[in-house]
């Protein structure tokens, strides 16, 4: 991937949302990033509110998932004439974090009822890197199967698992390992704080004061 990154983000109607501020955060501080799309469903909308006492307004949103730096441009999702619309609009990937079961459902048939939904449907189709960020649990077998058929389209299914060897104390240390094993994926790697070297990784030597 070039080094002038364009990331696609998109938040839907799932919990998790803080994580997406995190993910937003890391990306504007990156100089390797100079733009990024943010959408943000109308239940992803509600669900930040919910998550950061906020109002539900596009802005209010925006603001409270920190997305001050002028390399971000926040899309309406209403809207199908955006230009993460076209293959043609240069993007080196897309997140959608959280990423509800419907909407993971929807992409992984080719239906589009939205811009979010259409700009997955163009990441996949020019064979860009479309990473669906799964909260939701227990799955039955249509999430399965939504997976499987997603998965074989060309997309990364990576649920909002956490780990648990690393020995995390808090919520934002588990949204931050969740991020930075995003960013690797779109080849933005930060740190190597989670890396396991075969024994160990420094966040756990960390955490329990093991050489």
């Amino acid at each position: 991937m070039p080094e002038d990154r364009r990331i696609t983000v998109a938040v839907t109607g799932a919990g998790g949302v803080g994580a997406s501020k995190r993910l937003l955060a890391a990306l504007q501080e990156d100089d390797r990033v100079t733009h990024v799309d943010l959408l943000v469903s109308a239940n992803g909308r509600k669900l930040a509110a919910l998550e950061f006492g906020t109002r539900e307004d596009p802005d209010s949103v925006a603001q409270a998932l920190g997305a001050a730096s002028p390399k971000v441009r926040m899309l309406d999702p209403a809207d199908l004439s955006g230009p993460v619309t076209s293959g043609s609009y240069p993007s080196d990937a897309m997140v959608i974090l959280p990423c509800a079961a419907g909407v993971l459902g929807r992409i992984a048939h080719g239906l589009a009822l939205d811009l979010i939904e259409r700009a997955a449907d163009v990441t996949l189709k020019e064979r860009r890197r479309l990473v669906l960020c799964l909260r939701e649990t227990p799955l039955h077998l249509a999430h399965l199967r939504n997976m499987v058929a997603v998965t074989e389209a060309g997309a990364i299914v990576y649920p909002m698992i956490p780990t648990y060897y690393n020995v995390p104390e808090t919520l934002a240390e588990l949204q931050d390992e969740l991020v930075e094993r995003l960013l690797q994926l779109l080849g933005l790697q930060r740190t190597d704080r989670y890396r396991w070297d075969g024994v160990s990784t420094p966040a756990r030597r960390e955490h329990t004061g093991t050489p």
